[in-house]
């Protein structure tokens, strides 16, 4: 049977922390729009930022669709699964929102991700939610999987990226900039690359 906690601590916390996997949850509202579901990997990417607050870095791709639909109205589920260990299933119900790389609280947060470089993946955004709902479930029917690594196709495929031509890039993908069903995405042009960052990835 599922139960619903108060806050993200204890035993929870340090499941949802261990776990190399998450998916994210979005949807538009109107009724005919197009939810979003999102897998979110790169192990240091996530963090819980207080007992009611978690957030993790949302970086370069080819959609927006988790950013428009936060832009819109806020609502995001984050969901965990136990692939190994007694099963389990955590969901945090909440409202989200897209700190750019322009809002002061962008350089704020960084700290918060210690050991992940994000500057070769083309980091453009942080993603804060503050949960209004945690639940857990049994998650028996959830498979045996092992995790291996991370694969490092995307930090090297985004390395070879600077602002400008991140920027380019951005602008002729078709659901950057709006989502599939039309809504603000990603603000362009993109700002610059934060201080803070630009002197994690100097070569000495």
């Amino acid at each position: 049977m599922g139960k619903s906690y108060e806050r993200i601590d204890g035993r929870l916390r340090t499941f949802i922390e261990a776990q190399p996997l998450f998916f994210t949850a979005t949807a538009p509202l109107s009724g005919d729009g197009t939810v979003n579901l999102s897998p979110k990997g790169l192990k240091g990417s996530f963090a819980v930022l207080d007992e009611h607050t978690v957030a993790y870095l949302d970086f370069a791709g080819s959609n927006a669709e988790t950013v428009a639909h936060l832009r819109e109205n806020g609502r995001i589920t984050l969901m965990w699964c136990a692939f190994q260990g007694p099963p389990n299933i955590v969901r945090v119900h909440g409202r989200g929102e897209p700190v750019f790389r322009d809002d002061p609280r962008f350089e704020e947060l960084l700290p918060h991700f210690p050991h992940i470089d994000p500057g070769p993946h083309g980091l453009r955004a942080i993603i804060v939610v503050r949960a209004e709902l945690v639940r857990d479930t049994c998650g028996y029917a959830v498979p045996f999987m092992t995790y291996d690594e991370d694969r490092d196709l995307h930090g090297k495929r985004f390395a070879r990226e600077d602002d400008a031509s991140l920027d380019a890039y951005f602008h002729k993908k078709d659901h950057i900039a709006t989502s599939i069903d039309g809504l603000p995405g990603l603000p362009l042009p993109l700002p610059p690359t934060p201080t803070r960052i630009q002197t994690q990835t100097q070569t000495p």
